[in-house]
């Protein structure tokens, strides 16, 4: 007996000492036993007490008189399925007649604090199917990347999700992207993630970099063309507009829109192009737009015009001919001048790191939803790479990067510097490369002269 409970004890201490020190740990060993158990045996009177219960049906009321018995209890969605993950619980509930997925969406942080979950929350994924998924611990205080994703080409893995989930960037569904961030907000290290997750596959990256390339230049082996000042940008805007329009006319030329061509295969974008045709696509990443649309001169104005008007033609017409952008900056806001708005509206990923003001949060989020608003203003200075994501369609999330050294993404660029593409329409703006100069080996004296 007295083994059993040293035993008994130095397993506690044991669950004790690695949820505080190890909280991951702590979940695939105890947790997740303890958590599915609790829900299990919980779960009727927690649904009863949240109000996500129905009463009883007539026939069912009227065949309990009828047999003489007591009369039934409300009934709770049915579990249809619970699955245990390497952050929490997924439960897939059937919901009865008369209730509502917002029901269960209402009810996620009474479910948080009567399951003694760190998070809960649901979606809807079919008619009369919601999926619950609870967090076991805060996945985003250590963010750990799981060892696989689903990565493919132009769709990677930069953050992870509050729920466990892992948020990707994906290009071909989302093609334009804001992100926002005042200083020593992590921006930085989610713009490495960005880089570093599409290194290994077969796209141009070009870069904007006013700060004179301090951000963007270390990783310019895998950059096929780098602009470090307004002047440039605006060329290099310029060539990628030119570009646009000949991948433009490539595609009318391969569009074979004869009738006997199934639908299918009518190419409206470099996506339907044959493989040995298509062109490379273009992510160009621009760290700093607000340096893009100040000026102080008459001649900085026309040149800010010029630079915004290119952003625009891009973001309305750069999807279908593979041209994606990026657009990050501390400060977004319409006394940037005219065109921002319409810029805006054609980005349609957003991300907010922790702003300054209020304007910020609601130029990123204002048109989406007022809770993003309100939740990108209240994260605190001390979690830096916390974030809230969200898209045109009002879903939003909170998110955090991976921490990703910046010699860490320099590796992994010049690891693949040879899948760098290179492109004719912007060979001028390949950032060069000085060669290492030789360090100068001390003078030789020379020997004295034999007596």
């Amino acid at each position: 007996m007295t083994w059993l409970t040293v035993a008994l004890v130095l397993v506690v201490a044991a669950a004790g000492l690695l949820r505080w020190r190890r909280p991951a740990w702590y979940w695939l060993t105890f947790g997740v036993i303890l958590a599915t158990l609790r829900v299990l045996v919980r779960y009727s009177s927690v649904m009863d007490a949240c109000g996500l219960t129905v009463p009883p049906s007539r026939w069912r009321l009227t065949l309990a008189r009828v047999t003489n018995r007591p009369a039934p209890e409300s009934r709770p969605p049915r579990i249809l399925r619970i699955r245990p993950t390497r952050t929490g619980l997924v439960l897939r509930l059937g919901l009865r007649p008369g209730q509502d997925a917002f029901d269960v969406a209402a009810a996620s942080d009474r479910l948080r604090h009567s399951f003694a979950m760190y998070g809960v929350t649901s979606r809807e994924l079919r008619s009369g199917v919601v999926e619950v998924r609870m967090t076991g611990y805060d996945v985003l205080k250590r963010v750990q990347m799981p060892a696989k994703t689903d990565t493919r080409l132009m769709r990677v893995p930069v953050a992870l999700r509050e729920d466990g989930a892992v948020h990707y960037r994906d290009y071909r569904a989302v093609p334009h992207a804001l992100t926002l961030g005042a200083t020593e907000s992590g921006k930085s290290v989610y713009q490495r993630n960005l880089v570093a997750g599409l290194a290994p596959q077969r796209v141009a990256l070009v870069g904007i970099d006013c700060k004179q390339g301090v951000e963007l230049f270390p990783l310019a082996r895998r950059f096929s063309a780098l602009a470090d000042n307004p002047d440039t940008a605006a060329e290099l805007l310029d060539a990628l507009v030119a570009h646009m329009e000949d991948i433009y006319q490539l595609i009318r030329a391969e569009q074979r829109i004869t009738a006997d061509v199934p639908d299918a295969e009518i190419a409206a974008d470099i996506w339907d192009l044959p493989a040995d045709l298509r062109p490379v696509p273009i992510v160009v990443l621009v760290d700093e737009v607000a340096e893009l649309a100040l000026f102080a001169t008459k001649e900085e104005e026309k040149r800010r015009d010029r630079i915004i008007t290119a952003l625009v033609r891009l973001a309305q017409l750069g999807r279908a001919a593979g041209i994606y952008l990026e657009i990050c900056g501390q400060r977004f806001g319409s006394e940037l001048g005219k065109g921002i708005t319409m810029l805006r509206a054609q980005l349609t990923a957003r991300t907010a790191h922790r702003v300054n003001d209020e304007t910020s949060a609601n130029m990123a989020f204002g048109d989406i939803s007022a809770d993003a608003v309100l939740a990108a203003i209240q994260i605190p200075a001390e979690t830096r790479g916390l974030a809230i994501a969200g898209d045109s369609t009002g879903g939003w999330h909170r998110i955090r990067a991976p921490h990703t050294s910046l010699r860490q993404a320099v590796n992994t660029c010049n690891r693949h510097a040879d899948l760098t593409p290179d492109l004719p329409a912007l060979a001028p703006f390949r950032p060069a490369f000085d060669a290492p100069k030789p360090i100068p080996a001390p003078a030789v004296e020379s020997a004295p002269a034999a007596a």
